[in-house]
């Protein structure tokens, strides 16, 4: 693609801010990985004072998710998750400048057989992704294991858009915009991989419907998936990498495909989606993106959560 190409405008003074952070991903990305796990966890600590709204959001997703919790288990909770997205924001240099070997000597993989099993079924495939922390080195180890097709949204920096998107593009066949609808289909029918996550609020529009997310009854959430899993001889499969505890590395998990999928009730379809990306969350809760607005949208009448 012609945008995504160096350009001398990028050398514009409005970018070098950009630049500047991306040359400090480098040289980061040369340090053994416990010590970026350490630094990460550092950055995440020191970063909480001055992201208050952020620890707003966190907090309320995961009072409106886990009515059970304790207050002290929500802190808890806000707290790892920042410390997450501080090693996150040092994944990038990893995910954008590390060679496949140093990705691979830290990468287990776990379900291979459900991916192997569509292969040899002449499937195309539907993985269905979800926004965890680990988003730009899970590209990088789901494109090593099975390259596919990504699904992603354009940066508003045109900077960062072009090492975002070349950084998933490392192992990658080609990136998606996530209005390229019939790309997507097109990926399908030719029997091809597609990676795709449906779990962000992008607001009320023809594609998105309510339905449950852990304890919140109704959440605006993109019914895509079962429209894509219409295409004949496709198959969906949840995948997604955890960060490993005691700096072991990560491993990527593809679980079985989704039986009877998908039907003919979309927000049943989208229930079971959803229901999806609630195990993988709950693998590892402090690595999902809380600090996002997953409740953003609500149903007519019904305040806002935040």
């Amino acid at each position: 693609m012609d945008s995504y190409k160096l350009k001398i405008a990028f050398c514009h003074p409005k970018y070098w801010l950009a630049w500047l952070g991306i040359g400090t991903l480098f040289i980061s990305s040369l340090l053994p990985y416990s010590t970026l796990i350490f630094i990460g966890k550092i950055l995440g600590r020191t970063a909480m004072p001055f992201a208050k709204k952020r620890q707003h959001i966190a907090r309320c997703n995961l009072i409106h998710s886990f009515p059970d919790l304790s207050e002290q288990e929500v802190e808890d909770k806000v707290r790892l998750n920042f410390e997450n997205s501080g090693i996150a924001l040092l994944e990038m240099g990893m995910a954008w400048f590390w060679p496949s070997w140093r990705v691979r000597g830290l990468l287990k993989v776990r379900g291979s057989e459900h991916v192997d099993k569509a292969i040899i079924n002449g499937q195309g495939t539907i993985f269905l992704g979800a926004h965890f922390l680990t988003l730009e080195i899970g590209a990088r180890a789901l494109g090593l294991t099975r390259p596919c097709h990504a699904v992603y949204r354009k940066h508003s920096n045109p900077v960062l858009d072009y090492w975002f998107y070349w950084g998933r593009m490392r192992e990658h066949k080609a990136m998606l915009d996530r209005r390229d609808f019939k790309g997507m289909l097109r990926v399908l029918k030719n029997k091809d991989a597609l990676w795709y996550a449906p779990d962000h609020d992008y607001g009320k529009h023809k594609s998105s419907v309510f339905a449950p997310f852990f304890a919140v009854e109704n959440v605006n959430t993109v019914s895509g998936t079962s429209t894509l899993a219409k295409v004949k001889d496709s198959c969906v499969i949840p995948v997604f990498l955890k960060r490993l505890p005691a700096n072991e590395g990560y491993e990527l998990i593809f679980y079985p495909a989704l039986k009877d999928f998908p039907s003919k009730d979309l927000v049943a379809d989208t229930h079971t989606t959803n229901q999806q990306i609630e195990k993988m969350v709950a693998e590892c809760d402090d690595q999902y993106m809380w600090m996002h607005k997953r409740f953003k949208t609500r149903p007519e009448g019904e305040a806002s959560f935040y």
